[in-house]
Parts: C-alpha cells; sequence; structure tokens
C-alpha cells in the first residue's frame, strides 16, 4: 500500500518515526519533518520503510560529506543527512523517551553536551576484512544488507592517522593469516603508535613479518578461531592493553568521566565499586582522592593493568560484575559502566537488596534502551540527576550519566 508519511522524530536506531494510518512507520535516513511516500505492507501495527519519493524536506536535512553514505549506503552513520543542531536534539528525546517508556520515570529533557569535534574524532576503527584473489579488501557493511562490505576508502568520523595505519595494514596483507574473511580493529593510541587486533584464522606464520611490515604499530593481538585473545607481538613491553576497551572519542571521554568522578565525590564516599571498570582510570582518580575502590572487570589483560596501579587498600578483580558485586557489598558508592547490552538482571537484583543501601548509583550508557531497562528494574532509587554526551557524532548512539539515590534520601 502506498502512502504519504511525516516524520515526527528520531527512532533510538536511527530511522525516523512518522505514522500512516494508525501504524507506526519507520524510514531509515529521514529527518524530522520530512514529508514522503512509502510502500506499506497490507499487515501489522508496525512497519519499516524506506522513501520512495521526498515531498517535502525537511529543513533539518543536510548534505551528507560521506560519499560511502551516499554510494554505498554504509550503515556506520545513520544521521550524518542531518544537521548536528538537530542530532543533539533527536539524542535529548531518544533518552527522555526511552526513559519514560521503558523505564517508566517521568523526566525532563536531557542536555546533550556536543562533541568539541564533530569530525574525524573516532580513534578506533573495526572493519571487516575478505579476501579477493591476492589482496585484501577491508571495509563496513550497507546499512541494509550485513552480508556485503564495500572497499572503504575514507571514513570523515574517524581520525585520519587511523586510516594511514589501515592503509598500511592493508598493503602488508600477504602477511595476514591464511582466511577468506578476518575482522580487524584499530585503535590509535597515541599520535605515534597504534594497536591491532586480528580476529579469525586458524594458523599465522607470518605475524612478525607483518608486525615489521607496519611500524607504527605498538601492539598485534590475535584472536584465532575459536581460541581467546592474546597478545603476540609488542614494541614496548610495558604498553598498556591495547585490545582492551576504550572510548573512541577523547575530547568527550575526559570531561564525562570528569563529571563521573564530580558525581560519585559529591556523595563523600569512603569505599565504592567501579564495575566494568576497563583499564581503571576512574578507579585511580577515586582511589587518588582517597576512596577506597574495588574496580570489577571482565577482561583479565585490563584489570591486571589496572590493579598494579590502584594504591593499597584499593583492589581489581578480575570476572563477571553478576558474579563478583556481591562480596563487593555494602559500600557507599557503585559505578556501573556496562557495554551496550547493559547490566544483568543479578547485578540490579543485588543492588536492591544492599543493606545498606549506597549512597548513589552513577549508571554511564551508551544506549538509552538498556539503561531505561535497568533503572526499572532499580525502584529503590530515584533519579537524581540525567545527562548526555555526545560521544558518536553522526550516529545514532549517545551516551548518558544517570545519578540514582536512595528514595528516602
Amino acid at each position: 500500500m502506498r502512502t504519504e508519511v511525516t516524520i515526527d522524530s528520531i527512532a533510538t536506531g536511527g530511522d525516523g518515526v512518522g505514522r500512516a494510518d494508525g501504524r507506526v512507520v519507520f524510514v531509515p535516513r529521514a529527518a524530522p519533518g520530512d514529508v514522503g511516500v512509502v510502500d506499506l505492507p497490507d499487515t501489522g501495527r508496525f512497519a519499516r520503510a524506506e522513501f520512495r519519493e521526498l515531498r517535502v524536506s525537511s529543513p533539518h536535512r543536510v548534505q551528507p560529506p560521506c560519499l560511502h553514505f551516499v554510494t554505498d549506503r554504509c550503515g556506520g552513520c545513520q544521521l550524518q543527512h542531518i544537521s548536528y543542531e538537530a542530532q543533539l536534539q533527536a539524542k535529548s528525546r531518544i533518552v527522555r523517551d526511552a526513559m519514560q517508556r521503558i523505564g517508566r520515570r517521568d523526566v525532563e529533557l536531557p542536555v546533550v553536551h556536543p562533541s568539541p569535534t564533530p569530525w574525524r574524532y573516532r580513534r578506533k576503527l573495526t572493519l571487516a576484512m575478505r579476501r579477493r584473489g591476492a589482496d585484501w579488501i577491508a571495509g563496513l557493511h550497507p546499512f541494509d544488507d550485513a552480508r556485503t562490505i564495500f572497499r572503504l576508502e575514507d571514513c570523515p568520523i574517524t581520525h585520519q592517522d587511523v586510516l594511514e595505519v589501515w592503509r598500511d595494514v592493508l598493503a602488508a596483507g600477504d602477511h595476514l593469516p591464511h582466511a577468506h574473511a578476518l575482522r580487524g580493529a584499530l585503535r590509535l593510541d597515541d599520535e605515534d603508535s597504534a594497536s591491532l587486533t586480528i580476529e579469525g584464522g586458524r594458523e599465522w606464520r607470518a605475524s612478525q613479518a607483518f608486525f615489521t611490515a607496519v611500524p607504527r604499530l605498538g601492539a598485534l593481538w590475535w584472536i584465532p578461531e575459536a581460541q581467546g585473545r592474546r597478545r603476540i607481538h609488542a614494541r614496548e613491553a610495558a604498553s598498556a592493553p591495547g585490545a582492551s576497551f576504550a572510548q573512541v572519542n577523547p575530547a568527550v571521554a575526559l570531561p564525562l568521566r570528569r563529571r563521573v568522578i564530580a558525581l560519585a565525590m559529591a556523595h563523600s564516599p569512603a569505599s565504592a565499586v567501579d564495575a566494568y571498570a576497563g583499564l581503571g582510570h576512574t578507579a585511580r582518580e577515586l582511589a587518588g582522592q582517597g576512596v577506597r575502590v574495588t574496580a570489577i572487570e571482565l577482561d583479565h589483560d585490563a584489570s591486571a593493568w589496572s590493579g598494579e596501579r590502584l594504591p593499597p587498600g584499593s583492589r581489581a578483580l578480575a570476572g563477571r560484575v553478576e558474579q563478583l558485586l556481591g562480596d563487593a557489598l555494602p559500600t557507599d558508592l557503585v559505578i556501573l559502566n556496562p557495554p551496550r547490552g547493559g547490566v544483568e538482571k543479578r547485578v540490579t537484583d543485588l543492588l536492591e537488596a544492599a543493606q545498606p543501601a549506597p549512597s548513589a548509583i552513577v549508571y554511564v550508557s551508551c544506549d538509552p534502551a538498556t539503561l531505561a531497562r535497568d533503572i526499572g528494574r532499580l525502584p529503590r532509587y530515584r533519579i537524581a540527576s540525567l545527562e548526555s554526551f555526545d560521544m558518536f557524532p553522526q550516529t545514532a548512539h549517545v551516551e548518558t550519566i544517570c545519578e540514582l539515590v536512595p528514595e528516602a534520601a
């Protein structure tokens, strides 16, 4: 059925949202204010369809600067066609709507702090790799076809140095593991050094030759098929684990961490749990201010790195938060900074039952939907503050800090 739809807002995944004939319609690459024609299936309360014709163009539309966004339908960015100011407004509404609809919490539109650099901010780029004859291509997927990849020529949200090292990686492709497909994650650690993790393959006899051929690599990690990750080459033995999680936008990550520390210290904690602690940057800052910190992190390499740098009285535990948190309670403060999937229900159950309750939970999330779900599992706590940081300009993702305190506080 062909019908006209007006786009009212942007959904969590970046699609435009409108209504037609009483049905909710999701339209990829639409902007609030667009009016267009779509073909809808005959049944269902919800539908997803592309514009067949754009009749009225939103005032928020801009020309995307990335050719891959236009010609290859790249799925890496979802909002390049929308002005940056409108992106921030859309993300604020996404967070508010998730909190109200999923978390059942009545909140105002949160502030979204902009990124100082909406372009060339990413210091990590993960690409799918496919062998084509004697060569490799590395690229991303179209948003509507996860099985296909296109050759990446440029990525305007990625730092130029990351792209330059990727070119060196592909130039040394003869030395990569023998496989039809690989996955590579390259992170710029500083201006002169990067870390690369290659996933796939069963043998890598030429790994030393590969590492030598890419001199800007400070560390090389490998995840063979059906095996765990290991570092196989490094130029400095004391370097931080380059395969462990790190934020891709340092210009936003630093003020976000400062805000987390400020919120935490406002409650004057003597003890704290930093859950999903990563390399322990937040844990070390809290410990430096006299807080006894238990840093919990699943990544054993990151946990070991963190533990070696925490002062006496604080500790780093390697393992799953849902398995270790109970032994770290009670505590004055809990910081949660989980991956996109949010926390396991056992984590919220433990926090609901903790006696006495922490004076605050500071929850840092990169997914408003799972944040709202988890807060909905914490009826004992009310939202004291909510604000977002645009860690990922041009995409539909947003980082949010939610400060929770016990209802009686």
